[in-house]
């Protein structure tokens, strides 16, 4: 007679934790694939982001810029970007939610 406490209940957990492992892979592929984008200035700086944080495109309207005043297109540029990222962030850690049910794994 083979004695083996909770046994079946480990394989599931594991099976369950990979399959897990496997979806958070796939949504890390296709957040790649999604952008955001954010802007400052009244739209006058425009940022591409994407789900894994990566800066894809900056857009800057003629009127923007200023050669005398190069420290406000800095600004709103450094604005804009900083928005893309958090956005880009919000999107990934509502995706990651649909998959962990909102258990945090650390690392992702």
């Amino acid at each position: 007679m083979k004695f083996n406490p909770g046994g079946g209940s480990m394989n599931k957990m594991i099976k369950q934790a990979k399959k897990a492992q496997e979806q958070i892979a796939e949504m890390q592929a296709q957040l790649q694939e999604k952008e955001i984008e954010a802007s400052s200035g009244g739209g006058a700086v425009t940022v591409k982001v994407n789900g894994k944080q990566e800066v894809l495109e900056i857009k800057i309207k003629e009127e923007a810029v200023d050669l005398d005043d190069i420290e406000m297109l800095e600004d709103l540029v450094l604005v804009a970007v900083n928005e893309g990222i958090r956005n880009s962030q919000e999107m990934v850690s509502n995706e990651m939610a649909k998959i962990t049910g909102g258990l945090k794994i650390p690392g992702l």
